[in-house]
């Protein structure tokens, strides 16, 4: 479903992705993982073309989206995108907020996209806050809102770029729920968070990136179950988040 093939980009100088190969079959939850400032949400948001890249190859679903000739905005309504700071338009009702993307992308009727929107809204369990604006809910709310929108647009993959580091506390786990609900579903997911929790229950394969460059990519199990076979700059990382 995604391919990532030896991608590399810079900002400038600063190399911020050196071949990084990857991918994630069909149905597949992959959690990417690592200290701030490894690459990881540079890498996810190269998925979907928010970040053009200098070298490499990345493959959405049988398309190429570094092929100056892809249609961006077209792949992009197949690939869902749920960011830090939830993106909401704060004038517009939840509902709006839900059916816009489809009425202006999708080109679906405003019935149809209502339809759509609320269904969604359902499946992450806010119908009650239809009409309510984003500033009228909890963070943990307006997340589960974004997650909808995404959800709304009928997406192939799903991109988290760290969904809850904005969240207090206890409006993690609200988040988490509906995302571990979309995995059990078999949507593929691309997910960069720092929630292990979530990791060891839902992922099937992790990704840890340090310096811009896929260190492991190796399925769960190896990962948590077996530190000692894993490079010194993961297990670092590991004896920190296990036992700190």
């Amino acid at each position: 479903m995604i391919d990532i093939r030896n991608v590399s980009k810079w900002y400038g100088a600063f190399q911020v992705l050196t071949d990084c190969t990857t991918s994630i079959a069909k149905g597949e939850v992959v959690v990417v993982c690592g200290p701030s400032g490894s690459g990881k949400s540079t890498l996810i948001k190269t998925v979907n073309a928010l970040e053009p890249v200098q070298q490499g190859e990345i493959i959405v679903d049988g398309v190429t989206i570094t092929d100056p000739k892809t249609n961006l905005p077209k792949l992009r309504s197949r690939v869902g995108m749920v960011f830090q700071h939830f993106e909401l338009f704060p004038h517009l009702s939840v509902t709006e907020n839900l059916t816009l993307a489809q009425i202006k992308v999708l080109g679906r009727g405003a019935d149809e996209a209502k339809e759509r929107g609320l269904k969604m809204l359902d499946r992450v369990g806010l119908s009650a806050h239809k009409d309510k604006f984003p500033g009228q809910l909890s963070g943990g709310q307006q997340q589960r809102v974004a997650i909808a929108r995404a959800l709304s647009m009928d997406p192939v993959v799903m991109l988290f770029d760290e969904p809850t580091s904005a969240l207090d506390p206890e409006m993690v786990g609200e988040v988490l729920d509906v995302m571990v609900q979309l995995a059990q579903d078999g949507m593929t997911m691309m997910c960069v968070t720092h929630e292990m929790g979530f990791a060891r229950k839902v992922s099937h394969r992790v990704i840890f990136m340090d310096g811009g460059r896929i260190v492991e990519d190796c399925a769960k199990e190896e990962f948590f179950g077996h530190p000692d076979r894993r490079a010194p700059r993961t297990q670092e990382f590991l004896s920190k988040i296990l036992h700190g």
